[in-house]
């Protein structure tokens, strides 16, 4: 692995936070445009799909990946750690919320309210992740695949 790779981790967890956003705006957009045509149903049940699956794919590699070797090189982060894989749980509750709610056919309206929990703890927590380990991450010495870590964005 190339130096460049080892120091990458923050550039690489504030692009997959970018796309992630862009995913949540994207299902956004889907879902304006709903009622727009016969198909829209079940191309905003792709959008939601795929959000759900991209959002809960960087928290578990992140859970199972990326915070450990993170805990390992800097102990003083367990607490912004555990916070971090709280919000985890706590997003992935939300998400099963929403799947369920799209599953179940409920109407834009509802399903609207589902993205805007999910988005609300999505940015405070991105962003409270952001400011407490994109510090450490930039010397994080962790020589696995970016998608290993951050999933699979």
């Amino acid at each position: 692995m190339d130096a460049d790779r080892l120091i990458a981790w923050d550039e690489e967890l504030r692009r997959a936070h970018t796309r992630l956003r862009a995913a949540l705006e994207a299902t956004r957009t889907a879902l304006e445009q709903e009622s727009a045509s016969p198909d829209a149903a079940r191309e905003l049940a792709l959008f939601c799909i795929g959000f759900c699956s991209a959002l809960d794919g960087h928290h578990l590699s992140e859970d199972r990946a990326l915070f450990p070797a993170l805990r390992e090189e800097h102990p003083e982060l367990g607490d912004v750690i555990d916070k971090l894989m709280q919000d985890h749980s706590m997003l992935a509750h939300l998400l099963g919320g929403m799947r369920a709610a799209v599953d179940s056919g409920e109407s834009a309206d509802a399903i609207e309210r589902h993205l805007d929990g999910i988005g609300a703890i999505m940015e405070s927590h991105f962003r409270f992740e952001e400011r407490e380990i994109l510090t450490p991450l930039r010397a994080l010495h962790l020589e696995r695949p970016v998608q290993d870590v951050l999933g699979p964005l």
